[in-house]
């Protein structure tokens, strides 16, 4: 919702209809090592890593489960110290609201100061291990408990401080997803943040009674689930007719944001929220009432958040650009909205606003085409850069369909790839890049992709 700066991770720009990419690897990088504490899983050395590691020994916290806390809220960006919409810092988001305020509690738990919690990631770190472990000791864990995952699934949930249980419990199984599925991150500086994808059954304990989706549909958007916004956040009715719709980015993640416009105190709300990793649907203001999302526009148009910071292109899935064109496209039918830029505006186009959001990140070529019933190709978006990948190793492109044509490219050998899946990161030798993410997609697989002119393939890529 509101703007922030930030580092950015670049795209691979596309060359035409047909699109071939050479990577040159000639740098190696920093060599691996355990992490103290892990699950034998090996992390490259680094500031953040070290952070992890030295606070997950301190407090006798899981190291994964702290990371996969910090992923889930903010991909591991502190964001320099600037606050989340619902007043969260740092990696681990310590929040800073009138019923909540795990902030200050790390202050008191660490002696840390709480600027150094906000602007420090050291500090930020440290301070949600502290806050963790007396969620823990609150909740009764004793040391045989701490030594398993599956036991802090509670704890996870509270650390979230959601309005309720329902959203208690979207926090807590977002953790424990990336747990099950593993997460290589990207921190500044190049720094790769690992976590070995293991099985956990979480003992979610009263929370197991609870369902995850919520259970209830929307009236208004048949996909989407219905989770109302408290009634001190938006109007009822509206003074106007409904003439667009508002493209917002939450500046924090989607369990915050739900449980954000949940508070009585935040004064904010928007009629949809979209999920990043799936394109989830969430309404939380009927169509007909007035949500309090960007006030001169508030009375005649629909709001929909979606979840992630306006600085880190990470978050703007295809799932979430296809999801909410799909929402889109519903509304535009249903009030007759005029499918272009005039119908379908970003919250800084909206006048009075000071925001940012959805910000230069955010495709819009690629979302209208996708609401005006294309296929679309998302392409590189504006201000793209060439992906780094550590020290001497960069993208090349052509507009080539052949193996032989990409390995007469300037540059030192290649490895090939095919059938690398739409959206996955390409892993080498420690380095990870999300290039691939970017490229046109023919059949559920990026084609015409060769990385080497050898036969070996890049360890982690599905040989299809």
């Amino acid at each position: 919702m509101t703007g922030m700066t930030g580092w950015k991770r670049g795209r691979a720009a596309l060359l035409g209809g047909v699109v071939a990419a050479s990577l040159a690897f000639t740098g190696q990088p920093a060599s691996a090592a355990p992490y103290p504490g892990g699950s034998g899983a090996e992390a490259a050395s680094g500031t953040m890593n070290t952070a992890f590691a030295e606070a997950a020994t301190e407090f006798d916290v899981p190291r994964d489960l702290l990371v996969a806390v910090g992923y889930g809220e903010t991909h591991l960006d502190g964001h320099g110290g600037r606050p989340s919409q619902a007043n969260g810092y740092g990696v681990m988001h310590l929040v800073s609201q009138p019923e909540h305020k795990t902030l200050e509690r790390a202050a008191k738990l660490t002696g840390e100061s709480v600027a150094d919690l906000k602007k420090d990631t050291a500090a930020n770190i440290r301070g949600g291990a502290a806050v963790l472990r007396a969620v823990a000791d609150e909740q009764g864990l004793d040391a045989s408990d701490r030594d398993s995952l599956a036991e802090w699934y509670p704890v996870a949930a509270e650390y979230g401080a959601a309005a309720n249980d329902r959203t208690a419990r979207l926090y807590a199984d977002t953790a424990y997803d990336l747990l099950n599925k593993g997460l290589r991150a990207q921190a500044a500086g190049n720094e790769q943040i690992l976590v070995k994808a293991r099985k956990v059954t979480p003992e979610r304990g009263k929370y197991a009674s609870i369902a995850s989706d919520f259970g209830v549909l929307s009236d208004d958007y048949g996909p989407a689930l219905w989770v109302p916004a408290s009634t001190s956040n938006y109007q009822t009715g509206r003074t106007a007719a409904i003439n667009k719709v508002v493209v917002h980015v939450t500046q924090g993640s989607y369990a915050g944001s739900i449980s954000w416009f949940q508070n009585p105190s935040s004064q904010v709300s928007a009629h949809y929220v979209i999920r990043s990793s799936d394109g989830q649907v969430t309404q939380m203001v009927r169509d007909a009432n007035t949500a309090w999302h960007a006030r001169s526009a508030n009375a005649s148009s629909i709001g929909i958040e979606h979840e992630g910071f306006v600085a880190d292109p990470s978050w703007f899935t295809d799932s979430m650009y296809r999801s909410s064109a799909a929402l889109t496209r519903h509304l535009t039918a249903k009030y007759g909205i005029p499918r272009t830029r005039a119908g379908i505006v970003g919250h800084s186009e909206v006048p009075g606003n000071d925001h940012t959001d959805p910000g230069a990140n955010w495709n819009w070529t690629y979302y209208m085409s996708l609401v005006n019933g294309g296929g679309g190709d998302p392409g590189p978006g504006p201000g793209t850069s060439f992906p780094t990948w550590g020290t001497g190793v960069s993208i090349r492109q052509a507009a080539t369909t052949t193996s032989a044509q990409v390995a007469s490219l300037a540059g030192p050998t290649t490895v090939k790839v095919q059938c690398q899946k739409r959206g996955e990161l390409v892993n080498y030798q420690g380095y990870s890049n999300d290039a691939w993410s970017y490229l046109p997609d023919y059949g559920g697989y990026i084609s015409n992709i060769f990385i080497d002119v050898s036969d070996a393939w890049l360890p982690g890529v599905p040989n299809c």
